[in-house]
C-alpha cells in the first residue's frame, strides 16, 4: 500500500506539471486520483462518498453566484473601474484592487475576484512590465485573503474538512497573518513604476453563460476529488507529517510554488497536527502558491487570460514571495 500512495502522490504533484492533458483535465484527474487513493486505503464508503458530495457544495455555489453576478453586471463593472481612473493615479488603484480583492476573496472566491483583477487590469493603459507586477502582487493578496473562510478556494475548502473545523476556524487562526500579508502586499505595490506604453490584453468578448456553469461544475469535481485524496492519504499525514516541525514543514510547502497548494493541503493537513503545525502548513503553501504560475487558482486565470508567460511571473513572484516567506517565518517563530 506505501508504494501505491508513494506512486499516487508522485502523479498528483508531478503530472499537471509535465503533462499538458492532465493540466488541461486537471478536474477529472484529481477525481479519479482520489478514487483510486480512497479504495486503496480503504477508506471508500459512504462516509467519504457523502463528504466528496457535500463538501463542494458551498465552494461551488459561490462560484456560480459570483460569476454570473459579474457576468452580468460586466459593463457597470467597468464603468465603475474608467470612474476611478478619472479619481486616482494608477499606483493608488493598483493599491486598491490588492487590499480590496484580497479582504473580499474569502466571500467572493478566488476564482471570482481573480477574474475582477483581470477586468480592471485590461483597462489600466499602462507599459506591460509595470501591470505584470501589479497582477502578480495582487494574486499574492486573493490568495491569501481566499483561504479565511472554507468557501474563498479549494485549499481552505479541504482544510476545513480534513481538520473537522467550523467555518471560523481559518480566519481565527490565520486571520491577523494573513490580514498582515495583504497590507505589506498592498504597501509594495504603492513603490511600483507607473510607466505607460503597451499594456497587457484580456478577452474583451463577453463570457458565455455556459463559461460561468462550466466553471462551477469544474470547480466541484476538482475538490470532490480533494476530499477522496485527502481521505485516502490520511494515514501519511497521520503517520509522518504530524511528526515533522513546523519550521521545516513552512519551508518545505515552497513545494506550493509549482504545484497547486490546495494538492498539498489534501496530503498534508488532519487532525493529528498542533495547531502550530497547521498554522507553519497553510502559511507556507498560501505565501509560495504565489510565486510561480501552477502555485494557485487566481495565477492561473490571471496569466491564462491576460497572456502572462511563467518567466515573467517568476520575476516578481520569485522578488517578492521569498522575503515574504522570510518574513513570515520570522513572524511564526516568535509566536511560537
Amino acid at each position: 500500500m506505501a508504494i501505491g500512495l508513494a506512486l499516487i502522490l508522485l502523479a498528483v504533484l508531478s503530472g499537471p506539471v509535465l503533462c499538458k492533458p492532465i493540466e488541461r483535465n486537471i478536474e477529472v484527474f484529481f477525481l479519479l486520483a482520489g478514487t483510486l487513493t480512497a479504495i486503496l486505503t480503504g477508506q471508500m464508503g459512504r462516509p467519504l462518498l457523502h463528504a466528496a458530495t457535500v463538501e463542494p457544495i458551498a465552494l461551488t455555489v459561490a462560484v456560480l453566484v459570483f460569476g454570473v453576478v459579474i457576468r452580468a453586471m460586466r459593463a457597470r463593472l467597468d464603468g465603475w473601474i474608467a470612474r476611478l481612473l478619472a479619481m486616482m493615479s494608477a499606483r493608488w488603484i493598483y493599491f486598491f484592487l490588492i487590499v480590496v480583492l484580497g479582504l473580499l476573496a474569502s466571500v467572493i472566491t478566488a476564482v471570482i475576484a481573480a477574474l475582477v483583477l483581470v477586468e480592471a487590469i485590461a483597462l489600466l493603459d499602462l507599459e506591460r512590465r509595470s501591470e505584470i507586477a501589479a497582477v502578480v502582487l495582487a494574486c499574492f493578496a486573493i490568495g491569501l485573503g481566499a483561504a479565511l473562510t472554507p468557501i474563498g478556494e479549494p485549499l481552505s475548502t479541504i482544510a476545513i474538512a480534513a481538520l473537522h473545523a467550523d467555518f471560523w476556524y481559518l480566519m481565527r487562526l490565520l486571520g491577523p497573518l494573513v490580514i498582515c500579508g495583504i497590507v505589506v502586499v498592498g504597501v509594495i505595490s504603492l513603490v511600483l513604476p507607473v510607466r505607460h506604453g503597451n499594456a497587457l490584453k484580456a478577452e474583451r468578448d463577453d463570457e458565455p453563460w455556459s463559461e460561468v456553469i462550466l466553471r462551477a461544475v469544474k470547480v466541484y469535481l476538482f475538490v470532490a476529488g480533494l476530499v477522496g485524496l485527502s481521505w485516502g492519504l490520511r494515514p501519511l499525514a497521520e503517520g509522518y507529517i504530524s511528526k515533522i516541525p513546523g519550521a521545516l514543514l513552512f519551508w518545505l510547502n515552497g513545494l506550493s510554488a509549482v504545484v497547486d497548494n490546495a494538492t498539498l493541503t489534501a496530503a498534508e493537513v488532519g487532525p493529528a497536527l498542533t495547531t502550530a503545525q497547521q498554522r507553519a502548513i497553510l502559511m507556507g503553501l498560501l505565501i509560495s502558491g504565489g510565486i510561480l504560475i501552477p502555485g494557485n487558482i487566481p495565477n492561473i486565470v490571471a496569466a491564462g487570460r491576460l497572456g502572462i508567460g511563467s518567466r515573467e511571473w517568476a520575476r516578481v513572484g520569485v522578488t517578492v514571495g521569498v522575503p515574504l516567506m522570510a518574513l513570515c517565518f520570522v513572524v511564526l517563530w516568535w509566536l511560537a
